[in-house]
């Protein structure tokens, strides 16, 4: 596989997006010793087809505000690989939503899903369209409007959406409404949904459980436990709360979280009511966690990140790069002992390379917060058998899951120095079982 050649026709076809030319060049260049192994590949096409969805749909959201305006946004959905399984990605309203940034988290949800051991494809859609501000019938409204459009085009068995950043349960249920109103069936298309309407126990907080599951079985390798250790999280929505609440219940100390004006540093750790006020903070649907310091009287850092804090263990929670090279440097001189992604694509390039040269242990998002999408595929097995598991049976399918992912990236990413390289492992791990797939089925 000649990686640049590829790379360089893919960015003469698709100039400017960035972060989907990123998170391809990651992978590439980690499966291409593996991939040269099996010419078969090679001779089927097998990374070409790959690197481009199945189909992308794009489409105009017009919408009625509550002055009586009409608004209009942009919708997608990106259907970009289904060798082993429907279609699964999340939706996600926020007004950086664009089509790279899909296509990117599409490519990743491949290999993530592919990891989880169950049987689903990967794909992701949203829209330019933000709920800050917006009222309860706004959202509504939009919601209604955008799977007008898309409604065609999902289904229990073709394509099976969850939220994302800007999407949660009052989003899915605006959203699985419309759908079921309009395909005049109650087939559990959508993930993330309430309990009383088919979702599942655990799912708000399997991608932060899940995070910090995979977290303690990097340790564990390492002969160290979570137990005592300082935390540095970001974002304070679902995820951030998942990993706090599950990471302080196991004895670590979440000591920071962020949002767009800044980050809080409580030295005192983060438990108990202050990770329910993370909770209150994100209802508001105001993007700030200034009001946390001054509701517990600890510091704020306008403008700033909360790596440059000394912490044993890194867990960017918020969205793609978030943590750059000059962050990844700060943490090393400050002895940071473990990093994990809980955000798609959390740190950029140059940061993950650092990590890795360093030999700090670092695990890529597709493989640490899988346990989200894992959930999901649990939700939908639910759905399918019309029946509810209790939260001890999903917390320990969730338990199974994760450790496989971490057993997988272990064989594929163990070097001969014995450190392990999770960015390798994972994707090499999810290649090799979609590649697999798609020589099975043709050229389709």
């Amino acid at each position: 596989m000649k990686t640049e050649t590829i790379l360089n026709a893919l960015e003469a076809k698709h100039p400017g997006e960035n972060e989907f030319l990123q998170a391809v060049k990651e992978v590439l260049l980690s499966i291409e010793d593996v991939y040269n192994e099996h010419p078969e590949f090679e001779k089927a096409a097998i990374v070409e087809r790959l690197v481009e969805p199945d189909r992308i749909f794009s489409f105009k959201v017009p919408w009625v505000d509550d002055s009586g305006k009409v608004q209009v946004n942009l919708g997608y959905r990106v259907q970009f690989n289904n060798a082993i399984g429907p279609y699964k990605g999340g939706i996600r309203f926020h007004a950086s939503v664009n089509l790279s940034t899909l296509k990117f988290l599409g490519f990743e949800q491949t290999f993530k899903n592919a990891l989880t051991t169950l049987p689903m494809g990967g794909g992701k859609g949203g829209s330019d369209f933000s709920i800050r501000g917006k009222s309860n019938a706004e959202v509504m409204r939009f919601c209604q409007a955008f799977i007008l459009e898309l409604w065609r085009h999902i289904g229990p068995d073709t394509d099976v959406p969850a939220g994302d950043i800007g999407v949660g349960t009052r989003e899915i249920g605006y959203m699985y409404g419309m759908y079921k109103k309009l395909a005049r069936e109650n087939t559990g298309t959508f993930t993330g949904k309430g309990l009383e309407y088919g979702g599942s126990l655990v799912r708000p907080e399997a991608t932060g459980f899940g995070g910090i599951y995979f977290v303690v079985n990097m340790l564990k390798e390492k002969g160290l436990d979570l137990k005592g250790k300082t935390i540095a999280v970001s974002g304070f929505g679902n995820v951030a709360w998942g990993a706090a609440l599950k990471a302080t219940q196991l004895g670590g100390k979440v000591v920071t979280i962020s949002g767009p004006d800044g980050y809080v540093y409580d030295p005192d750790g983060i438990s108990g009511e202050k990770i329910d006020y993370m909770l209150e903070l994100r209802a508001t649907g105001e993007d700030v966690v200034e009001p946390y310091a001054k509701k517990y009287g600890v510091e704020f850092f306008p403008g700033k990140r909360p790596w440059q804090q000394k912490v044993d263990v890194a867990l960017p929670c918020a969205i793609q790069n978030e943590l750059d090279e000059n962050d990844a440097k700060t943490l090393v001189a400050n002895g940071v002992t473990c990093v994990a992604e809980i955000s798609n694509m959390g740190c950029t390039a140059e940061a993950v390379d650092y990590f890795v040269e360093k030999g700090v242990l670092f695990a890529p998002g597709k493989a640490v917060n899988a346990g989200g999408v894992a959930t999901s595929g649990l939700e939908m097995s639910q759905n399918a058998m019309h029946l509810q598991w209790t939260e001890a049976e999903v917390d320990e399918k969730l338990h199974h899951i994760m450790n496989s992912i971490h057993e997988q990236c272990v064989i594929y990413g163990k070097q001969k120095n014995g450190y392990i390289n999770y960015v390798k492992g994972a994707n090499v791990a999810g290649f090799m079982k979609v590649a697999r797939a798609m020589m099975a089925q043709g050229i389709v």
